[in-house]
């Protein structure tokens, strides 16, 4: 593991992003039964709940596996759909989740090269899920989590720090253990996960951020 200050946000996205390239074939079909395996243990997978997963795309954790079985179990499966442009922080990269099934709906690409699943009459915020699986590039123990940069799922969840009983959805984060790290550096809008699901474990990162781990 290693730790990171602030001003090496920029190069350790760039060095999680390698590092996650380099996981090995192996690893990465072993990965996706492992998780679904421990997510069932944890009970995060049940008939009628709303819960969002992620189409997987460059080199993120292969959570269809996982989509299948909660599909399989009845449960109402969402993805994530991208704000159009706007300005503004909260507005305007704020996700919608649309569920898959029924009709009409299509699959078209958004501006990142990520397919994306439209049911536009099914379509919520994330506040309305009861789980949500979260693709990540880097994790620390107390949950905060390295994306992309696109700043969407913060944004989405942003209206957490308002809230004291509200909290969901339960953020569950999906990555390999070579994506750990001791410390991640964050900033006052940045939304922990949960838990943190990888092809070895599940870490409880509430119990990480009860114990100081990540102030």
């Amino acid at each position: 593991m290693t730790t990171a200050a602030p001003s090496e946000k920029p190069l350790l996205r760039q060095a999680l992003r390698a590092r996650r390239a380099a996981v090995p074939e192996a690893v990465r079909e072993r990965a996706g039964r492992t998780i679904e395996r421990l997510a069932l243990r944890r009970r995060l997978l049940r008939r009628g709940w709303r819960i969002g997963f992620y189409v997987p795309t460059k080199g993120e954790v292969d959570c269809l596996p996982l989509l299948n079985r909660a599909l399989w179990m009845g449960a109402h499966c969402y993805l994530p759909i991208l704000p159009p442009r706007a300005g503004g922080w909260h507005g305007g990269r704020r996700l919608w989740f649309s569920r898959l099934g029924g009709l009409p709906w299509h699959w078209s690409v958004n501006r990142y090269g990520i397919p994306e699943y439209d049911h536009q009459p099914s379509r919520l915020r994330i506040g309305w899920l009861q789980v949500v699986f979260l693709p990540m590039l880097g994790f620390d123990d107390a949950g905060y989590r390295m994306g992309m940069g696109g700043g969407y799922y913060d944004a989405s969840l942003a209206y957490l720090r308002r809230r004291r009983h509200w909290r969901k959805p339960l953020r569950v984060g999906l990555a390999f253990e070579a994506q750990r790290v001791e410390r991640l550096p964050h900033d006052p809008w940045d939304i922990p996960v949960d838990l943190v699901i990888t092809e070895a474990r599940v870490y409880d990162c509430r119990q990480g951020r009860r114990a100081g781990t990540g102030t």
